[in-house]
């Protein structure tokens, strides 16, 4: 019997959970493997997988398994206190109260959120309660079937990889099937349990983004039915724009039944946006994921609507904040596989920059080290080229609602200049060169695609790549073995070729390879360069 044929029969034992063990009795050789093929893994990024019965998955018994692990350690450390926050995922709300009894069976006092509400929100409060962790219940932009468990440093910003590798230790030992839980009524009237109440500040910060009207701007908006829903359009409102929320995305339901994979990175998640826009010509169309953290934005430009790119977004957001803090001492961050447009942005602006790893919780470790040296409010943006952004150091993990805010602002002001976001991106073009950015996924789903992922990424390691097709490569950065940047070590190959660049990573929270492509020149060679770079590659990881 195979081991996950072993874990299976276990499973079948002890499930008492009606719709999950009714699941495991339904599934045949190749749904138990890919299930119980291992165990959910614990990272930077927390937990995700599919919604379902098995331990590569997630559900009740995982989620007890995590929580218990992390409140061993909580003990261990003589930690208190724990907030919890969730989005409008299929059992959010369930895994949230869930969570919240095994950290209350261990006298760890919980501040849980009675709402769905953005990760910016859980961010905030872990820091404005003087909490010890944070959980947010979510998988950001992933498909419905997904969801999530991300756990926070008391400092606001996702657990970093000691942190992390401390916890799947714990966690590992747990039997999640041995895990006891506070009465959630009980836990609530004896006050081990309360409700988070700190939206009335945490909005204070968003409104200190305040830089330009947005008086009378018409603006379309989609929360994906997710956590964005009253939160966004109430901030917009406030300054006096006009907010048209697209009607079938407008409440939260985690079956997404109008985008079944809410990521507003791809122009079909915006479609009933568009289409609302063009009836009303309205100049921009927003759209946040379910936890509300990253921004898909369109803009009308001479008749059309165009999406803005995340680099470009980047890029924008950069240029826009920098300039109305000229005379500060700025420091813009952005990940190694973000666009180096920032770098001569910065220099433009005589501000500070620092590239750093893939993940937010990298911006938000190096504005707690500005904090630590009395130099908060140096820290004027963070991004990385997903969509996620940062302008508030009162926040330590990727921002929609804020940034909802300052694109608005944007808007409004070339609009003043009869411009739209689009001219002004070419202006930046135009004034620091042409910067083309491609990302390209390739897929390993279950036990097999595991596997060959794995294998893949090791074979690149062993017999490196010298020629990526019709190109030399001219430097190879394994950040793995790599000394020349004060970074920490990451499973990402990056090779430059001639006004080319090529990055390889697989996703921390997906079964996926991310293939990140760059050619700088001008149009015409950076199109065909790309589609060059993207065949290449994709015999190199498909054939």
């Amino acid at each position: 019997m195979t081991n996950a044929k072993q874990k299976y029969q276990h499973w079948l034992e002890k499930v008492t959970d009606a719709e999950l063990l009714a699941e495991l009795k339904a599934m045949n050789d190749e749904q138990i493997e890919n299930a119980f093929f291992k165990d959910l893994s614990f990272g930077t990024a927390g937990l995700r997988g599919i919604l379902g019965a098995g331990s590569n998955c997630l559900n009740v018994y995982t989620v007890d398994k995590a929580t218990e692990g992390i409140a061993r350690v909580m003990d261990g450390n003589g930690q208190k206190s724990v907030a919890i926050n969730f989005d409008s995922r299929i059992k959010s709300d369930v895994f949230a109260q869930r969570a919240a009894t095994v950290f209350a069976q261990h006298g760890i006092t919980v501040y849980i959120s009675t709402d769905v509400m953005p990760v910016s929100f859980l961010s905030y409060a872990v820091r404005k309660l003087n909490c010890d962790v944070g959980v947010m219940i979510t998988a950001s932009h992933n498909p419905a079937i997904y969801n999530g468990y991300k756990v926070y440093e008391g400092t606001g910003y996702q657990c970093t990889d000691h942190s992390a590798s401390v916890y799947a230790e714990e966690i590992a030992k747990i039997d999640q099937f041995a895990v006891d839980h506070a009465d959630y009524q009980q836990a609530v009237e004896s006050g081990l349990i309360k409700t988070i109440d700190c939206h009335a500040e945490y909005l204070e910060e968003v409104y200190k983004l305040n830089m330009q009207s947005i008086r009378d701007l018409t603006v379309v908006y989609s929360p994906l039915n997710g956590a964005g829903y009253k939160v966004v359009p109430y901030v917009l409102e406030r300054y006096g724009a006009k907010v048209v929320i697209v009607p079938e995305q407008a409440l939260p339901d985690g079956n997404f039944p109008t985008c079944p994979s809410p990521n507003p990175e791809k122009r079909e998640t915006l479609k009933l946006g568009l289409q609302l826009a063009q009836k009303i010509n309205a100049p921009i169309v927003l759209a946040t994921d379910p936890d509300c953290d990253r921004v898909g934005v369109a803009v009308l430009h001479n008749g059309e609507y165009v999406c803005i790119s995340g680099n470009e977004m980047g890029a924008l957001l950069a240029d826009f904040v920098l300039a109305r803090r000229q005379g500060k001492n700025n420091m813009l961050y952005k990940t190694i596989v973000s666009s180096d447009i920032a770098m001569e942005i910065a220099k433009q602006y005589q501000s500070g920059i620092k590239e750093i790893l893939t993940g937010f919780k990298y911006i938000g470790e190096q504005i707690a080290i500005l904090e630590k040296e009395g130099r908060q409010d140096d820290f004027a943006l963070g991004y990385e080229e997903s969509y996620g952004y940062l302008a508030t150091p009162a926040f330590r993990d990727k921002d929609g609602v804020g940034t909802c805010y300052l694109i608005c602002q944007m808007v409004s002001a070339y609009l003043q200049q009869g411009k739209s976001l689009v001219d002004r991106m070419n202006e930046l073009y135009d004034q620091y060169g042409y910067y083309h950015h491609e990302t390209v996924s390739f897929a390993f789903e279950g036990a097999s695609g595991f596997a060959k992922m794995q294998s893949l990424l090791s074979g690149l390691r062993e017999n490196p790549l010298t020629q990526i097709g019709e190109d030399k490569v001219t430097k190879c950065i394994d950040y793995l073995t790599q000394t020349e940047l004060d970074i920490p070590k990451a499973d990402v190959l990056s090779y430059y070729l001639d006004k080319a660049k090529v990055m390889v990573r697989p996703s921390g929270t997906e079964p996926l390879v991310k293939v990140y492509l760059t050619a700088v020149g001008d149009r015409v060679f950076c199109a065909n360069k790309i589609e060059q770079l993207k065949s290449a590659m994709t015999k190199v990881l498909q054939d």
